[in-house]
């Protein structure tokens, strides 16, 4: 049975710009198939949270098709937030079965983590580290990195990076998740930096207050900040 390409996005930290970043890999897909975005778990968008989804802005900036496979309340660790509000989640395991399916009807599916690589998406210690490597068992997977532009980055990044070869995971390359107009001393040493502390290619570079833009302007905009064999 043929299964579409699978695009594990994961961050090196929160807020560090991987939903922006899943909706422009999403939208360079597109162009060669289906694609549909997959959010395992989210959380903080129970009452009184009136932030977007995560799945809701990829949405709204491409138009692909989303799932949020799990939903919590309060805007905390998955783990966490599923126990402070007395629920059960779906183990890693079955998410990753969910994955498997939607692979054999789409092109591609891209995925997105919650926070960082470790951040606990179940009441077992599963992570999007383990995620990955279950469906890298049998399918190909790719890992994008999504860091940082500031001081502290190549520390978070290296670290990353570090964990995902540990399992036997090499990362496809790096996004830089949020560039400012006008970038700091540090910034600039860190966009040169990044690769040869790592390794691996910047894939993308993508502007500060890209996910505020309007869905044509960011289809029209988003091929320009991914490099040409993302």
């Amino acid at each position: 049975m043929t299964h579409g390409r699978i695009v594990v996005v994961t961050g090196t930290d929160t807020g560090v710009g991987k939903t922006v970043a899943t909706a422009a890999l999403a939208a360079r897909a597109r162009e060669s198939g289906s694609v549909i975005v997959v959010k395992p778990v989210q959380t903080g968008i129970g009452p009184g949270y009136d932030d977007e989804g995560d799945a809701d802005t990829v949405h709204r900036l491409t138009g692909c098709a989303v799932q949020e496979l799990t939903a919590l309340d309060e805007p905390l660790a998955p783990d966490t937030a599923a126990r402070r509000q007395g629920v059960t989640i779906p183990p890693v395991a079955e998410h990753a079965d969910r994955i498997r399916v939607l692979a054999e009807f789409h092109d591609t599916v891209v995925v997105e983590g919650a926070g960082g690589l470790l951040v606990r998406l179940d009441a077992d210690g599963g992570t999007l580290l383990d995620l990955a490597a279950e469906l890298a068992r049998d399918l190909v997977v790719e890992v994008v990195v999504v860091c940082r532009a500031g001081l502290g980055t190549l520390n978070h990044t290296e670290l990353t990076v570090g964990a995902l070869r540990a399992r036997g995971l090499e990362p496809t390359g790096l996004v830089i998740g949020s560039w400012p107009a006008e970038p700091d001393l540090a910034e600039s040493c860190n966009r040169a930096d990044l690769p040869r502390v790592t390794g691996l290619p910047v894939l993308a570079v993508l502007p500060a207050g890209a996910g505020r833009l309007e869905q044509e302007e960011f289809l029209s905009n988003s091929p320009d900040w991914l490099f040409p064999d993302v």
